[in-house]
């Protein structure tokens, strides 16, 4: 049962202030605490929680904002108040800052040496409970000009056709790629499948003429070039 401490209290009945709204004009968005950010993109509560009380509860729920960020619409939706409206807001929320955090330099990022690759994507996929294949889109000086997922699920042939992969290199006029996925078991040594994977997709850059010059595979905040290890096949 709710204690007196986590009684309602609704942010119309909040000072001025307090209120998150408020507190986000007058002193920015760094002065606001996550549960605040999150009971702004949540607008309203309910008649048992406040916005900001569903914040709190939603992180209490999934214990940091890293695991909060991965969860799955199905997942929020099963939190008390917030229902699947909510979590398409939170979810949208979310995806905006991942791609902000991806894309948002005016620079382009370039990769001289494979550890650049994975810098690059180290924070976005250490964390992933799933495998995820990402393909790095180079100009000719090496820049990323694109970086976008081609599959989600356990690494082979049916999921990594090259056909996804060059097609989308020779949309985005790619002078080369750089393949990369992780482990979400968080040990990026590479298997056998992966290793034949490469192999083939290194085989058909070569027929295509965009070659494949690394697979970075990500474990949790640390990686292994293919190339480094001699396991390119070419």
């Amino acid at each position: 049962m709710p204690d007196n401490d986590n009684k309602t209290i609704m942010i119309k009945d909040m000072h001025p202030d307090e209120r998150p709204r408020e507190r986000l004009e007058r002193y920015g968005a760094g002065a606001l605490s996550v549960p605040e950010l999150i009971a702004i993109i949540l607008r309203v509560g309910n008649a048992q929680m406040s916005a900001v009380q569903m914040g709190q509860k939603l992180v209490g729920d999934f214990g940091n904002l890293r695991s909060l960020a991965d969860a799955s619409i199905t997942q929020l939706s099963k939190v008390k108040g917030i229902g699947l409206a909510k979590a398409c807001q939170l979810k949208a929320a979310f995806e905006l800052g991942k791609r902000l955090a991806t894309s948002g330099n005016t620079v382009r990022p370039m990769l001289e040496t494979p550890k650049d690759a994975a810098d690059l994507l180290m924070e976005e996929m250490r964390y992933l409970k799933v495998e995820h294949l990402r393909v790095l889109f180079l100009n000719t000086r090496h820049e990323v000009i694109q970086n976008n997922v081609i599959s989600i699920g356990t690494l082979n042939n049916s999921l990594a056709h090259p056909r996804e992969i060059f097609v989308s290199a020779i949309t985005n006029a790619s002078a080369a790629i750089v393949l990369a996925h992780n482990h979400p078991s968080g040990d990026p040594s590479p298997s056998h499948e992966d290793i034949t994977l490469t192999t083939r997709m290194v085989q058909s850059g070569a027929l295509l003429g965009i070659p494949v010059i690394d697979h970075i595979i990500i474990g949790d905040g640390r990686f292994v070039s293919l190339k480094e290890q001699g396991l390119m096949g070419n």
